[in-house]
């Protein structure tokens, strides 16, 4: 695949946090580009603003003549696409070249020293969190990330001359098996996706493949060394003094965590991290890992993680009063919804937690049912939507109210979108969590305004 040679770039989901980021890229270098997404969001009316076409149906008439020429035209697809897709079928069916989003980032990647960060969860904060501290330490980078940054309002960073690329290598789909970094940090390897592996040991097994695909130096959450079993890897941990970077005397105060990194008997005191949850200092630990090894100076690593703002939707205020709060995430894997109860507990121990949450995937709702249950059981009161399909077809037997019976929780109920202002404005609520991964995050603006007007 020659990337230079390319004219024209189409992305068949080009919405997708991913994809918007290759959009994004291939515009800036000079190509033309458009796309096709299902629904129209706030991330393709900014592509749009850019000058890149988008359309909203899946209709071969709709695809502007300049990406019909195969010659000079590059097709990129999300597998969250399905095959029978009218549009993906045109393309294959006329011999265009295409790829998964993948792999191009892949081939991208070959161009610069990539770090790449792989895991279940943290991905997102991580590898946004390296990308920060290079900026500050004055470095110029290209990051494909898979949120929002708070601190650049943006899910692709591009510098001119840049040496490093930093990416999230997401597992689903195998798709980070496309990346050979020089640094890679793999958070956790709980099971997920597991319509995609069957079961937790293929996706261990699929961990370790990646892990031996690094050139350079494999960093590693410490409590999950014997899982991906290579002796050279470097460590980090905030709980087992072992690790070769500890985060230690981790405190709150002022509302923030400040903790102590500790490297080879070399102490950096006193580190502020303005994000919520004990997650959040492990993420931190980890991106300052990453930073060292490639070179970053301490002060500009200490400097850095201080300076981060977050994620969009990664515990996301959107209401902050004495009286009323509302925080919006993406959580939407049992570990995360229970990291985001707890925070949110830690921050507001004498107030009730309420929690609007969509289960994501029926396969996911089913794999993860009894542990959904127990982490929506942290919740004071619970309103459940039905489950966001994304690319899956129903599952007998599986929907949200088999979630709720698994729940010992009473101070519950399955609630239809369209009634959820009404349940919310009709609840006394104290602190709001809006939490999950499919279209749930249209609702944050009306229910904002609703709670506001009370």
């Amino acid at each position: 695949m020659n990337l230079n040679a390319i004219q024209n770039v189409y992305l068949i989901g080009i919405g997708g946090i991913g994809m918007s980021a290759l959009a994004r890229y291939f515009h800036y270098m000079g190509k033309s580009v458009g796309g096709y997404d299902k629904t129209p969001s706030s991330l393709t009316q900014e592509l749009q603003k850019e000058n890149i076409q988008i359309h909203f149906e899946d209709n071969i008439n709709l695809i502007p003549e300049n990406f019909k020429n195969k010659t000079n035209t590059l097709i990129i697809y999300t597998p969250a696409i399905p095959l029978h897709h009218s549009e993906l079928v045109y393309f294959k069916e006329n011999d265009f070249e295409i790829k998964k989003r993948s792999v191009v980032l892949g081939e991208i990647s070959k161009q610069y020293k990539t770090i790449a960060v792989a895991g279940t969860h943290g991905k997102t904060t991580t590898s946004s969190l390296i990308a920060h501290i290079f900026k500050e330490a004055g470095k110029n980078i290209i990051a494909f990330l898979g949120g929002v940054t708070q601190n650049y309002n943006t899910n692709l960073i591009l510098d001119e001359k840049a040496e490093w690329l930093i990416a999230e290598a997401d597992e689903f789909d195998k798709s980070f098996l496309t990346l050979y970094p020089e640094i890679a940090i793999i958070t956790s390897v709980d099971a997920d996706h597991l319509d995609i592996y069957g079961n937790a040991e293929e996706m261990r097994k699929t961990y370790t493949t990646f892990a031996n695909g690094v050139k350079e130096k494999l960093i590693l959450k410490k409590e999950i060394e014997s899982q991906i079993n290579i002796p050279s890897a470097i460590t980090y941990s905030i709980k087992m003094p072992e690790a070769d970077y500890l985060g230690e005397s981790i405190n709150i105060k002022r509302g923030n965590y400040f903790f102590t990194l500790t490297h080879h008997k070399q102490k950096i005191e006193n580190i502020s991290v303005g994000l919520p949850g004990i997650h959040n200092v492990e993420n931190a630990v980890a991106a300052a890992a990453a930073c060292i090894e490639a070179g970053i100076n301490i002060a500009d690593v200490k400097k850095g993680i201080t300076h981060f703002k977050g994620v969009k939707r990664r515990f996301e205020y959107h209401i902050k009063t004495d009286y009323l709060t509302l925080i919006d995430d993406y959580a939407h894997h049992p570990e995360e919804l229970k990291n985001c109860i707890l925070s949110a507990k830690e921050l507001f121990p004498n107030k009730k937690i309420t929690g609007i949450f969509q289960p994501h995937l029926y396969s996911r709702t089913r794999d993860f049912a009894n542990e959904f249950a127990k982490s929506l059981d942290l919740l004071d009161e619970l309103f459940l939507l039905e489950i966001y399909p994304a690319r899956e077809l129903p599952i007998e037997g599986v929907n949200s109210t088999m979630l709720l019976n698994l729940m010992q929780n009473k101070n519950k109920s399955l609630v239809e979108k369209e009634n959820v202002i009404e349940k919310i404005t009709q609840s006394n609520i104290e602190v709001l969590l809006i939490m999950g991964a499919g279209d749930i995050d249209r609702l944050v603006e009306p229910i904002t305004n609703a709670l506001l007007k009370k």
